[in-house]
């Protein structure tokens, strides 16, 4: 996965560069450019895939237990 530090270390010195020079407009631009990137990349962030996985790992323990008791239903139901 990629590091967020390189794209905060990226922005900090283009921030750098645009803020020692008129070209406000290639700050928004290249802006602009990056977050459509990503978008298109379908990124997301730490927390949302966490929150993801904390959530599928509480439903493949509720499907773990619906199991044992399903089948504990079919094993009382078969005498």
């Amino acid at each position: 996965m990629l590091d967020p530090k390189i794209f905060e270390e990226l922005n900090n010195k283009l921030s750098a560069l645009i803020a020692a020079s008129p070209a406000r407009d290639i700050e928004r631009n290249v802006k602009a450019l990056l977050a459509s990137v990503f978008e298109k990349m379908e990124l997301v962030t730490r927390e949302e895939f966490e929150i993801q996985a904390e959530l599928l790992a509480r439903t493949r323990e509720k499907l773990t237990a619906l199991e044992a008791r399903v089948a504990e239903l079919e094993k009382n139901a078969g005498k």
